[in-house]
């Protein structure tokens, strides 16, 4: 009796610790994983659409591709979460997302984000920025998008992104500059 209480203590414990660890690792972000912070929708006339897609479902996805697409599935199984979110701006929330936009923008270079992209071009304002590994890999992609007056864009893609997947993944994602930026990159190394 007193062995199998003592095997039943040990177990807990074990699982105590197992579970301890998977909630520091689900608190540790991924290299590459940018806060954002929370979003909520505009009110009740306001676009709002969220969009996270964690690594079991990008594997799951890129099974489909597998056969007909080989390029999609290996650039999916490098990836490890999408986050996609997109916020209706009206008089009473576009200056707190503008603000939020460039606090972000800031915390990116900070931390050692490259911006690659910066469009500023009638009411569009794009950027985005890479954070690499190395010379090989993109450990992460930011977005952060204010198309006209009328919705901001914040997306995060994490994982191993070779420089040549990039015009792929902008083609894939219909991310016109990131498709551009694919495309020089790949001019620049032949």
């Amino acid at each position: 009796m007193k062995r199998t209480m003592a095997v039943a203590a040990f177990g807990i414990g074990i699982a105590v610790l197992a579970a301890a660890g998977a909630s520091a690792r689900a608190e540790t972000p991924l290299p590459g994983q940018v806060d954002f912070g929370t979003f909520s929708p505009p009110g009740s006339k306001g676009e709002f659409v969220e969009i996270n897609v964690p690594a079991s479902l990008i594997g799951l996805a890129a099974r489909f591709f597998e056969k007909q697409e080989p390029d999609v599935a290996k650039l999916l199984n490098g990836l490890q979460l999408v986050h996609v979110s997109v916020i209706g701006l009206n008089d009473q929330n576009r200056a707190e997302f503008e603000r939020r936009a460039e606090k972000v923008r800031k915390e990116l270079e900070a931390k050692g984000w490259e911006r690659v992209v910066k469009v500023v071009k009638e009411e569009q304002d794009i950027g985005i920025y890479l954070k690499t590994q190395g010379k090989e890999t993109v450990q992460g992609l930011a977005l952060v998008l204010f198309a006209g007056k009328e919705q901001a864009v914040f997306a995060n893609i994490v994982g191993d992104i070779k420089p040549e997947q990039l015009a792929l993944l902008g083609e894939r994602l219909h991310i016109e500059p990131l498709k551009n930026l694919g495309q020089m990159t790949n001019n620049a190394e032949q």
